[in-house]
């Protein structure tokens, strides 16, 4: 079922209820909107009555505990209608038991007794069945957590009414430009909980809303995209109007030949390319010498304005204070003006390279180790209008899709530009141009940034969500050109 929230016809009840009102008070309206949500929020006590059932079944020596409940609804457009709206509401329940040194996991959906004690009695079985592991560590009791905002209550209220009213403005501009308007508008709360039989127990929830729209002009397109926890910062009209913009300026492009240019890079463009080294980090890639920064920590290898944090605590940023261990993330200087700092550590990685854990570990087992999730890139203070001006020729990339990586050690990735491509002359955009095919490094590419825009949130398609500003590049290497 799809969350709900007070609508204008419950706002006119709650105004009859008092006859010198037009219409109910803006505080009232919010308080039901806020209890709306709350009714697809598992409260704390089901999950602990959960982790309680669970911890009272198990034989093992150590057992631990996540749960994590999603209540998500997505509404779909194409052709300037739209097709489907669907919700969905889940819960799932993972339990990793440790038996004579031995650890396994187990899942299930239900959470009746019968079913949590099979779930228990599973990851104990399937434990017993495993190599003895010589780097497993005793559990996690009790940890403190700085605290994080991620919930807002308007988001998880929001209501298949009020994402089709979005979406009618949407497709209501695509028709009266003669254009056609595909996307979604979703929004979703998600909660998760992490609890061991030595005491920790740790709880998150958090909501995402999200919007993606493409608009066709012919055999051009533009294309938009925004993702955030609190919904009121997504403007489908905005978003709309820039890809409607970006769609009607790439009718008729022009071909121009391969080769090395400047390219000014909008923030989903970046988030696409960057996104590829956040695994580069996690200190058992270096150690297995699967990184692009093995043999290369404490040198410069990017230019002196990239500076990178991984960050959970950003404002910007999304998910819970702790790890998939339970282990307080911290915030990590991983890049210092071009200079690899420091990497991420997961507690047996930590121990095994005598370091430090940063609250990085991805839930056990795993053959990960480590990695992380809340990129944020230092920005600077140069627009975009000001790096087309100051551009005698260039391209403007809205954004790349179906990105590969090439090779690992020198970061080179693949793809092909798309849904916006724009060629800068003499500091002005003076036309749309065919797509091309990039192969660049990104050690390259960033050793090569010639200025930096603000740093925001970026959604784009090949990378999770990222903090990136917009970035100028010279020497971006454009190896063919496409046919569209």
């Amino acid at each position: 079922m799809a969350p709900r929230k007070a609508t204008k016809r419950t706002a006119k009840k709650a105004a009859a209820r008092k006859p010198a009102r037009k219409s109910a008070p803006k505080a009232a309206v919010r308080a039901a909107g806020a209890a709306s949500a709350a009714r697809y929020v598992v409260p704390r006590a089901e999950f602990e009555r959960i982790v309680e059932r669970i911890l009272k079944f198990s034989r093992a020596e150590e057992t631990e505990v996540a749960v994590d409940a999603t209540t998500d609804a997505l509404t779909r457009f194409a052709n300037n209608t739209i097709h489907q709206n669907v919700a969905e509401q889940g819960i799932s329940v993972s339990v990793r038991a440790v038996v004579d040194g031995r650890t396994a996991r187990a899942s299930t959906n239900k959470t009746d007794d019968e079913s949590l004690a099979r779930v228990a009695r599973a990851a104990e079985d399937l434990a017993r069945l495993q190599p003895p592991s010589k780097n497993l560590l005793p559990m996690l009791g009790r940890q403190k957590y700085e605290p994080v905002r991620r919930f807002y209550p308007a988001t998880g209220a929001a209501t298949p009414q009020d994402r089709a009213r979005a979406v009618k403005r949407v497709v209501d501009l695509a028709a009266g430009r003669e254009q056609i308007a595909a996307g979604i508008f979703s929004t979703g709360v998600s909660q998760t909980s992490l609890a061991t039989s030595s005491g920790l127990f740790a709880c998150h929830e958090q909501t995402r809303a999200e919007f993606s729209v493409t608009f066709l002009d012919g055999d051009s397109s533009g294309w938009a995209k925004a993702n955030f926890g609190d919904i009121s910062l997504i403007d489908p009209d905005a978003l709309a109007e820039s890809a409607s913009r970006k769609a009607r300026e790439s009718r008729q492009p022009t071909e121009i030949p391969a080769g090395r240019y400047t390219v000014i890079l909008e923030p989903p463009a970046v988030l696409d390319l960057v996104g590829f080294l956040f695994y580069d980090f996690a200190a058992t890639a270096v150690d297995d010498k699967r990184s692009c920064f093995t043999g290369r920590i404490g040198k410069k290898i990017f230019g002196e304005n990239i500076t990178i944090w991984d960050d959970v605590y950003n404002p910007l940023q999304a998910g819970p204070p702790f790890d998939g261990e339970g282990v307080p993330r911290q915030k990590v200087l991983l890049v210092d003006r071009g200079v690899p700092k420091n990497l991420v550590y997961a507690r047996g990685t930590a121990k095994r390279l005598k370091a430090k854990p940063t609250g990085h570990g991805l839930s056990l087992p795993n053959e990960w180790g480590e990695a992380p999730l809340n990129l944020v890139f230092a920005g600077g203070k140069t627009s975009t209008e000001e790096m087309i001006a100051s551009t005698e020729k260039g391209i403007l990339v809205t954004r790349f899709w179906y990105i590969r990586e090439v090779d690992p050690y020198q970061k080179i990735l693949t793809g092909m530009t798309r849904d916006g491509t724009f060629l800068v002359e003499n500091g002005k955009v003076t036309g749309a141009v065919k797509n091309f095919r990039f192969n660049q490094s990104m050690i390259e590419m960033l050793a090569s940034v010639e200025a930096l825009g603000p740093a925001v949130r970026a959604a784009g398609e090949e990378s999770f969500e990222m903090v990136v500003p917009a970035m100028k590049v010279r020497n971006f290497h454009f190896s063919e050109v496409t046919k569209f």
